[in-house]
């Protein structure tokens, strides 16, 4: 029974590169084979070859002094913060709000097994997401201090412990993350705002690491000798790296406890966490009057409780959203020298500084993809929408005005907060608008009908039409080539010679025409298509 259910899980983490959804069948090789291609140069290509030139940096100085340990102890730990960080948005999802976790708890099946099985999914995303800093760590000091014996198999028992560590601790925190939800009445918004807040403090280390680094590299010896003398679990994790029997036995044994521990946990209480609806209190009822809304209201009001009411749409598909109320704040607060700094750079090439803004804009814009899962978000549910006393079209609607919405307040708030700080031309901020404001347009109209053309509506987790389908990709990877095209064309091409207000306005008639094309389509072809699915 565990080896269907380990099955299962495997089908639904690789469904979308072996299976296409909109023609009910599987992919042909081709097809497979470019998306796993794909897949391998974001992963492989992108994010493992920056920490590969991190690893580069390190490892000659720490080598040539044999301090190896002190090398693996730290890119172990990089390994563990980013697999953690990238699998532990999943796992309280995957482990407790599986759509078919009620059917299989009514089936004959130990909750011991069912919850082996939801296990094994999360290991499989933390190992993902470790290796990418772990294996080109581990590549890159065998190429520096040679291949042997101890080298290759200390990197390989590294690395199986360290995906075994970043799932019991990602587990712990879903585990924790579940008990403190049920106790709290917007848990939604409080479990976005904590993660945000993680977000932050990843990327305040992340822009500080290049001093840390320095300060590393200059006193190697003095920091090995304190970490030796008062964290030696720290010596011992790095020592595993290298070949170390007694540190590889040490740690091991402490992996498997704290494994042990946390499975203890999570079998004991996966029945009653992944059962439970919450705290309820006792309600006075009172006679009130009904109000009667709208057909749009309604529909819009549905889409906004959806929204809200899942961390993992608003943190995937609204960041943006989230961002831009900061981005506006850190214009009143230091805009005036980040305009001063960027003129000084960029003051020869006129419109240079407008250009850098509005690419700003666009980028937070692009993490906006509200619209392109919407549909596919519906999943078994479809039905009720497409049943009720409404057109298409209405449905269609609500959702792209819930983009609209959305990303409209906090970019008119950024675009106030650039015009009182920031000493532009009329014309040019005039354009600015324009573009930031078309361009949005695009992006909901464009998401929605990837949504429509190519919709997940089979789903177990609903973070797979989230983070994985299709339209969330090509939408999300269309807005950010998008960006970096209006950049390139401008400062590289280049199209300054044209001015920023030609230029601009070549982008602004092209958002109108595709908008205008994407928005007749969908009220159209694009609402036969939302019927028949």
């Amino acid at each position: 029974m565990l080896k269907l259910l380990v099955k299962k899980q495997l089908i639904e983490i690789f469904r979308v590169y072996f299976y296409d959804a909109k023609k009910n069948k599987a992919r042909s090789k081709l097809s497979t084979i470019m998306f796993m291609i794909w897949f391998a140069v974001i992963m492989a290509g992108i994010i493992a070859g920056i920490f590969t030139m991190l690893s580069r940096k390190l490892c000659a100085p720490m080598a040539a002094l044999d301090m190896g340990w002190m090398y693996f102890a730290l890119m172990g730990l990089l390994a563990i913060l980013l697999g953690t960080f990238g699998s532990v948005f999943n796992t309280f999802s995957g482990l407790y709000l599986a759509k078919d976790n009620d059917l299989l708890l009514s089936m004959p099946i130990p909750v011991s097994v069912i919850a082996a099985s939801r296990l094994f999914s999360v290991y499989i995303m933390g190992l993902m997401y470790s290796a990418v800093v772990i294996i080109p760590a581990w590549i890159v000091y065998m190429v520096t201090a040679g291949v042997n014996t101890q080298n290759i198999f200390g990197g390989m028992i590294l690395t199986l412990m360290i995906s075994v560590f970043v799932m019991t601790l990602s587990c712990l925190l879903g585990y924790v993350v579940a008990k403190v939800s049920l106790k709290l009445k917007h848990k939604s918004m409080i479990t976005v705002l904590v993660s945000l807040v993680f977000i932050g403090a990843y990327y305040f280390f992340y822009f500080q690491a290049q001093h840390m680094i320095t300060d590393l590299l200059t006193n190697l010896t003095v920091y090995g000798e304190k970490i030796k003398g008062s964290v030696y679990l720290l010596f011992a994790f790095g020592s595993v790296g290298v070949g170390d029997v007694k540190a590889t036995l040490i740690m091991i044994a402490l992996v498997a406890v704290t494994f042990l521990m946390m499975w203890f946990l999570i079998s004991k209480s996966f029945l009653q966490v992944a059962t439970a609806t919450g705290k309820f209190s006792k309600v006075v009822y009172q006679k009130k009057t009904m109000k009667q809304e709208s057909v749009t209201k309604a529909l819009l009001f549905r889409e906004f409780q959806h929204f809200t009411s899942s961390p993992g749409y608003m943190l995937n598909s609204g960041l943006g959203v989230f961002l831009m109320p900061v981005c506006a704040a850190g214009l009143l607060w230091k805009g005036r020298k980040i305009f001063m700094l960027l003129n000084g750079m960029f003051g020869s090439q006129d419109g240079s500084v407008m250009l850098l803004i509005t690419i700003m804009l666009c980028g937070f814009i692009s993490m906006d993809i509200m619209t392109a899962p919407s549909i596919s978000l519906e999943g078994k549910s479809l039905w009720i929408a497409q049943s009720l006393p409404v057109t298409p079209w209405q449905v269609l609607r609500a959702k792209l005005d819930m983009q609209l919405i959305l990303n409209g307040i906090p970019v008119i708030l950024c675009m106030i907060c650039t015009a009182v700080v920031c000493p532009i031309k009329i014309g040019q901020f005039v354009m600015m608008i324009l573009q930031v404001l078309s361009f949005m347009f695009v992006m909901a109209v464009f998401g929605l009908f990837m949504g429509v053309i190519k919709p997940v509506l089979t789903w177990t987790n609903e973070l797979t039409p989230i983070k994985q389908s299709a339209s969330v990709m090509i939408t999300m990877f269309g807005g950010f080539g998008y960006t970096a095209l209006l950049f390139i064309g401008y400062m590289v091409l280049p199209g300054y010679t044209l001015g920023y207000m030609l230029y601009i306005g070549i982008f602004i008639v092209a958002n109108v025409v595709l908008g205008l094309t994407l928005y007749i389509w969908l009220k159209t072809k694009g609402c036969d298509r939302f019927a028949e699915l």
